[in-house]
């Protein structure tokens, strides 16, 4: 089944098998910061345990949690985490020698910024 998630007017939607007679528009809340966009939830590669993930979280459902990670989405299982992060959060992850997840604040990169 292809699912989509469609950001737009601050409110993430989720949609199920789009195009066809069986498709279904499941209203997942407010957008918390998620960037306005169309993410392709199905093409989303799992995630890689020896490497670390940084980036913000699109998603979260009972299945998996989505993390755009540079310009390709990430898919982690929740049994691994001990918290689960939530939507629009950014943050790092990377997991222990025994699988499990560890999540810490992404760290801020410097820029110019506005300036007078």
């Amino acid at each position: 089944m292809k699912e989509r998630l469609v950001v737009m007017n601050g409110q993430r939607v989720v949609q199920t098998s789009w195009g066809t007679p069986d498709e279904k528009n499941d209203m997942v809340g407010k957008a918390n910061g998620v960037k306005p966009g169309v993410y392709n939830l199905h093409s989303a590669s799992e995630a890689d345990k020896k490497k670390s993930h940084e980036g913000q979280i699109v998603h979260s459902d009972k299945g998996a949690i989505y993390q755009k990670a540079g310009s390709y989405l990430v898919k982690h299982k929740p049994s691994d985490f001990d918290i689960l992060p939530f939507a629009g959060s950014t943050v790092k992850i990377s997991y222990s020698e025994r699988g499990r997840a560890v999540t810490e604040a992404a760290s801020q990169q410097q820029s110019r910024g506005l300036s007078r």
